[in-house]
């Protein structure tokens, strides 16, 4: 089953471009919640290429990786990525008042469809925040 997230972030393409694909980005805005946080990232932004996110509860209880392959990029529009037996693809469209960032992954079994969905939500929430503070 795909689970699709939408967000729409008011700065120009160019910017959340940079932002979501950039390490140093990255582990400012990649977190679901306030007591987590990502604490490093990598990214090889070419087809083959891989990712990886450490993600980690700030109290130090849970942490994990989350790490994939490129499979098709163009820049300013698409980012599709492999991870495990999964896939998600991120979309990036101009609007008139910024970009629309739609993310349509796989689901997975360990959570529900709506923790899932939420979950990534409020990450990409969070991207929007932290990419609208830039401008």
């Amino acid at each position: 089953m795909k689970i699709t997230i939408e967000q729409n972030i008011s700065a120009p393409i160019g910017l959340v471009w940079k932002a979501y694909t950039t390490p140093e980005d990255i582990v400012l805005w990649n977190a679901a919640s306030d007591d987590w946080h990502t604490t490093q990232s990598s990214v090889d932004l070419r087809v083959g290429g891989v990712f990886s996110s450490r993600m980690e509860a700030k109290d130090g209880s849970f942490g994990f990786d989350f790490a994939g392959t490129y499979t098709n990029i163009i820049p300013n529009r698409l980012l599709e990525y492999s991870f495990g037996d999964r896939s998600a693809r991120v979309e990036f469209t101009e609007a008139p008042d910024g970009v629309t960032v739609t993310v349509v992954f796989d689901a997975e079994e360990s959570h529900s469809l709506e923790q899932q969905q939420g979950g990534w939500q409020a990450i990409l929430t969070n991207f929007a925040r932290h990419v609208e503070g830039l401008k």
